[in-house]
């Protein structure tokens, strides 16, 4: 934001120097980008962070000096003579989409006399890098830049049916802007249109055919609010930037907007004369209530290290626009003012007392009492799962959210529903925000394959974005594993990740057919009862869908469930003295039982003396098993914590779970 030192002197006391001045303005927020010396004047060009719109204009800069200098801000009266018809005989407003345009006012002069701007008009946009055009335009630029309001002025008598329609863009609807380049608009963009065409990009820039010109004769003179993001949406998807957009993309002051118009009009009367309508048309939506913040007194030593008197809190405050509600020997509060919508929290009021008060006021050595900080659950239970995975020789992926459309239908195992698009590509072909981490891991895998890595083991800690019909989209916080490992492997580091982060839970794995996954080779994953993710080798129909040229195994888990059943607070048993007592079981089963199946009954039938279980190995033969039966050979090791286990009391243990094995799953104890 480029100022000048002769406008500033307009609205306030510059009884400092230059370097004072910045030096002053940079300390509160107002970092100096540079000053370049004009001809009788000086230009400061100024940062303004996105939170400070207010500071677009030369009217909110000269306010933040009087602030700092504590000297009267004033501000040029806004009060133009009407003499004409009544507004709404001559034009009328609709506005089909309030949401994208919260406020907009109309007014009519009849009757200007277009011509070249007076020198102290073109000297001053001239010192903020603005090219001079006419008496009408240049005040519309001339009011922009002391206020901070952008506005917009139509050829009246260009408009067809003389009104102003705010609505979306028609499909295929095109527009010629006021650079008289022509640009085929996006669907449900926000313009201002007449009973024909649009006109306008609303917030961005008019168009060529009702710019002003050296035949207008009447006028309407535009000054509204239009939502933020529709703004810079709008912009983008264009390359469109202006001035205008720059403000609106970081919202205006909506007690400005009927200020501006004011202002406008009566310097085109006084410019370029004509006769003003009377009235004005404003259509706006009700507007939210500011809301009322405390600032408690105590709270300024605790995060400043400093005490500030009272009543200099409560001039500070006041000076700076908010409206005083309360104030008592602890607390005051006070409504924020129009044009400070950052202002919400009790923190943003102690932030404004400093730095009006100076942070050079604060000593190096001011005590701050601080308070130890604890991680949360979620950041502890993601280390402990990047910690397990990092032993287990993975490497951490980062990857784009967005993936190219062809791959959502590939695996889809958390929703239905068609994805979420974006409105420009990240990559190319890449507009679908991700359902599943899967695909972009194995995008990684393809490229490091072309690369001749020999080990690519990958995961990755991301979000992913589920589109629900009717209702805000879903966004849920996944881990990924790609592995060129078999299933037994991945299913290991899965178990191992659990064990980890909830120790004592048993992770249930059960088959989950799906042609993503080799048949036989897919597995849907629980952990009590609820399931977390979904396990897998991936088939060679899925190998072909992303090029890959060997075999790998994935494995997604919902790491929210993960937490939900994370121990945060670990106990420390002692370990048994005793020894453990060994058993192995060689047990047939129909072909059809899984290993899952299993586990699960020899875990629950061994107890707590179970400490161990290992699969060996399987054997298939139908002459000596029969047709369709295998044998499982598995391992498990016993011990107890009160004595030692003696030969009876472990067979004992054996033949309960065999007994168990037999009633659940049919199995027999092979001789």
């Amino acid at each position: 934001m480029i100022v000048s030192w002769n406008w500033l002197k307009e609205y306030v006391d510059l009884s400092m120097t230059v370097d004072e001045l910045t030096d002053r303005l940079t300390l509160t927020g107002l970092n100096l980008e540079g000053v370049e010396k004009l001809d009788g004047d000086v230009a400061i060009d100024l940062e303004v962070t996105s939170n400070r719109p207010d500071c677009l204009g030369h009217i909110g800069v000269a306010r933040e000096i009087a602030v700092l200098w504590e000297r009267a801000l004033k501000r040029p009266a806004a009060k133009p003579q009407a003499a004409g018809a009544e507004v709404e005989s001559l034009t009328s407003v609709v506005v089909e989409c309030p949401e994208l345009c919260p406020r907009y006012t109309a007014r009519v002069i009849r009757g200007v006399k277009i011509g070249p701007s007076p020198d102290w008009l073109v000297d001053r946009l001239k010192s903020v890098g603005i090219a001079a055009i006419n008496n009408v335009v240049d005040v519309s630029n001339y009011v922009m830049m002391e206020s901070g309001q952008p506005l917009h002025t139509f050829d009246f008598a260009k408009l067809r049916g003389q009104k102003i329609l705010v609505r979306h863009s028609k499909p295929g609807e095109k527009f010629t802007a006021i650079n008289h380049q022509e640009y085929e608009l996006a669907e449900g963009t926000c313009v201002i249109a007449d009973e024909q065409r649009a006109v306008a990009l609303a917030g961005v820039m008019g168009g060529a055919e009702t710019e002003v010109s050296d035949e207008t004769v009447d006028l309407l003179i535009e000054s509204a609010d239009f939502a933020p993001l529709s703004v810079r949406n709008t912009a983008r998807r264009h390359n469109l930037q202006s001035d205008s957009s720059y403000r609106f993309e970081r919202g205006v002051d909506p007690d400005c907007i009927d200020w501006a118009s004011r202002r406008c009009c009566q310097l085109i009367l006084e410019l370029a004369g004509g006769e003003l309508a009377d009235g004005v048309i404003d259509i706006a939506q009700p507007a939210e209530p500011r809301p009322t913040i405390k600032l408690r007194f105590a709270e300024l030593p605790r995060i400043l290290g400093i005490k500030i008197p009272t009543e200099k809190v409560q001039k500070i405050l006041v000076e700076l626009g908010c409206e005083e509600t309360h104030i008592c020997d602890h607390c005051i509060k006070v409504v924020p003012p129009s044009w400070r919508a950052d202002l919400t929290r009790e923190i943003d009021l102690i932030e404004e007392v400093a730095r009006i008060h100076g942070y050079e006021q604060i000593p190096e050595d001011a005590g701050v009492k601080m308070v130890a900080s604890q991680r949360s659950l979620e950041d502890r239970v993601y280390e402990q799962v990047q910690g397990v995975l990092l032993a287990a020789g993975f490497d951490e992926a980062m990857t784009l959210s967005a993936v190219d459309r062809k791959w959502v239908d590939v695996f889809r195992p958390w929703s239905a529903e068609e994805p979420l698009v974006v409105s420009m590509p990240v990559l190319r072909r890449a507009d679908c925000l991700r359902q599943t981490l899967v695909p972009s891991l194995l995008q990684a895998r393809r490229t490091n394959e072309t690369l001749s890595n020999s080990t690519i083991e990958l995961f990755e800690i991301a979000n992913i974005y589920l589109s629900r019909q009717g209702q805000i989209p879903q966004q849920r916080r996944m881990l990924a594993i790609n592995s060129g490992e078999s299933f037994a492997v991945m299913k290991g580091v899965v178990e191992a990740l659990v064990a980890k982060v909830a120790p004592g839970s048993q992770l249930d794995v059960s088959q989950h057919d799906d042609k993503f996954f080799t048949a036989g080779r897919g597995a849907q994953l629980s952990l009590a009862g609820r399931q977390i993710g979904f396990l897998g080798e991936v088939s060679q129909w899925g190998l072909d869908q992303f090029e890959l040229r060997s075999g790998t195994t994935i494995a997604e888990l919902d790491l929210d469930q993960l937490v939900e059943a994370a121990v945060p607070i670990r106990t420390v048993a002692s370990l048994s003295p005793y020894p453990p007592v060994g058993r192995d079981l060689n047990v047939v089963f129909d072909e059809s039982i899984r290993w899952a199946d299993v586990e699960k009954i020899v875990r629950t039938g061994g107890g707590e003396l179970l400490e161990s279980l290992a699969f060996q190995e399987i054997y298939r033969d139908a002459d000596r098993l029969g047709a369709d039966k295998k044998s499982l050979l598995l391992s498990i090791l016993l011990r107890s914590a009160t004595g030692t286990m003696t030969n009876e009391q472990a067979d004992e243990v054996r033949d309960r779970i065999v007994k168990a094995l037999g009633k659940e799953l049919g199995g027999e104890l092979r001789a």
